[in-house]
C-alpha cells in the first residue's frame, strides 16, 4: 500500500465533502437541528456528509471497516478501519461560526497511519501519513519552536455534557492562563490539533473526547514533529479520551500543570 498516494486520494475526498458542507451552510436553518443528548447536536448535513465519505472510502479501500460519529454504517475491518468525523465542529456550523472540519484517519490494527483534516471555511487541507511528514495544501508543515509555556499560545475545549470534572478544569484554566500568551477555544478538536501541527498553537489539551474527534489530528501532530499524550503523560489519548498535544518543547511544563489538577 502506497500511503502517500492513498492520503492524496483521501484528502481530495475530504475537500469534495467539505465543498458539500460549505454549500449547505448557505441555506442551513436551525429547525434542522436534532439532539443526540444534552447539548450534543447533529443535523442532516453531518449524516449526509458521513454517508458520502463512507461510500467513497469503501471504493478506495474495500477491505477497511469504519468507526464513525453518526453510526451510518456498521462494519469493523479485520486490519484496517477508517475513523471519521464528517463535521467536527457541528455546534459552530449550526450557529454560523466559520470553524469546522472534515476529519478522516486510517488505523492499521491499533496504529494510526494516515490523517486528513480539511478546514472547510479557510479551504485548508492538512494531511499526513506514517513516516511521510505533514502537509498543508501541498506545503510541508512543522510544529512551533516556542521553548516554554510563557512563549506559547494554547488551545483547549470545554465539556458540553459531562461536567464531572468541571471544577478541576476551571482551576486548570486559571492556572494556565497566567503562564502563557493565551488560551483559545475554537470548537473543533481536529482543527486544534491541525493548528498545533502547523505551529499556530504551541499546545492543546482537552478531555471527554472520542476517537473520531482526534485520530486524524494525532497523526498530523506526530508527523509534524510534535508529541501527543494523555493527561497522565502516557500514550493512550484515544483509550482515555483525553489529549495533550505539544510542539515537543513545552511538553513537560504542560503535562505537569494538567496532572496537578487531573491526577489519574
Amino acid at each position: 500500500m502506497d500511503l502517500g498516494d492513498l492520503t492524496g486520494r483521501v484528502a481530495a475526498l475530504a475537500k469534495e465533502v467539505g465543498g458539500f458542507i460549505r454549500q449547505q451552510a448557505l441555506t442551513f436553518e436551525l429547525k434542522s437541528v436534532e439532539y443526540k443528548g444534552l447539548n450534543d447536536l447533529v443535523s442532516y448535513v453531518d449524516k449526509l456528509a458521513e454517508t458520502l465519505l463512507v461510500s467513497e472510502l469503501s471504493l478506495i479501500l474495500p477491505e477497511a471497516g469504519f468507526i464513525t460519529e453518526e453510526k451510518t454504517v456498521s462494519k469493523i475491518g479485520r486490519t484496517y478501519n477508517w475513523v471519521i468525523d464528517p463535521l467536527d465542529g457541528t455546534t459552530n456550523f449550526i450557529h454560523g461560526i466559520p470553524t469546522y472540519s472534515v476529519s478522516i484517519a486510517l488505523k492499521s490494527e491499533e496504529k494510526l497511519i494516515l490523517g486528513v483534516v480539511y478546514e472547510v471555511n479557510r479551504d485548508e487541507c492538512f494531511y499526513a501519513w506514517d513516516a511521510g511528514g505533514a502537509y498543508l495544501n501541498g506545503q510541508a508543515i512543522s510544529v512551533s519552536r516556542s521553548a516554554s509555556l510563557s512563549q506559547s499560545l494554547l488551545a483547549t475545549g470545554f465539556p458540553y455534557y459531562n461536567f464531572d470534572r468541571q471544577e478541576e478544569y476551571l482551576k486548570l484554566f486559571a492556572d494556565i492562563m497566567q503562564k502563557c500568551h493565551g488560551l483559545r477555544r475554537i470548537g473543533s478538536a481536529a482543527v486544534d490539533l491541525a493548528y498545533v501541527a502547523c505551529g499556530r498553537f504551541d499546545g492543546y489539551f482537552e478531555y471527554n473526547l472520542n476517537d473520531y474527534d482526534i485520530a486524524a489530528g494525532i497523526v498530523l501532530v506526530r508527523e509534524a514533529g510534535g508529541e501527543v499524550f494523555d493527561f497522565s503523560g502516557g500514550f493512550n489519548p484515544i483509550e482515555k479520551r483525553e489529549v495533550i498535544a505539544t510542539n515537543g518543547k513545552i511538553t513537560e511544563e504542560l503535562i505537569t500543570s494538567v496532572k496537578f489538577y487531573f491526577d489519574n
